[in-house]
């Protein structure tokens, strides 16, 4: 017999209402509708490895999501910030780069067939307001 989890959820019925709404819904994101599952799954009183194998996730992730919801409520299903380098370069400067690779190069008056990475980035500091790093 699996152990009982330490962290008990009860929900009132706005969050209950809440969270069946997000499971429902087509559109969400899926790490969404399935944080919103496993807490509704967790508050009917079903142990984690029940939820886990239900859901196609392993239990720490379910372990992991109990925990924070009982610590934090409905903000608690919410993304965390990454780890790792921050960025250089803002994402609509990315977006402007990704879309000269896309663009063949005699579009840009580049003598070129195609875009070499030296190439798109030397092409990339030609445009106005590109940043240089």
């Amino acid at each position: 017999m699996a152990a009982r989890s330490p962290y008990v959820i009860t929900l009132d019925p706005a969050d209950r209402q809440m969270l069946e709404a997000l499971a429902r819904r087509g559109r969400a994101e899926h790490r969404q509708v399935l944080r919103a599952r496993i807490v509704l799954a967790a508050a009917d009183g079903q142990c984690n490895a029940d939820i886990a194998r239900t859901l196609g996730v392993v239990v720490d992730t379910v372990r992991k999501l109990r925990k924070r919801f009982c610590h934090e409520g409905l903000p608690g299903l919410a993304d965390r910030p990454r780890s790792g380098r921050p960025r250089v370069f803002p994402a609509t400067v990315v977006a402007e780069v990704k879309a000269l690779a896309c663009e063949l190069p005699t579009q840009t008056e580049a003598p070129l067939a195609r875009w070499s990475c030296p190439e798109l980035a030397r092409g990339a500091r030609c445009e106005p307001d590109a940043p240089t790093a």
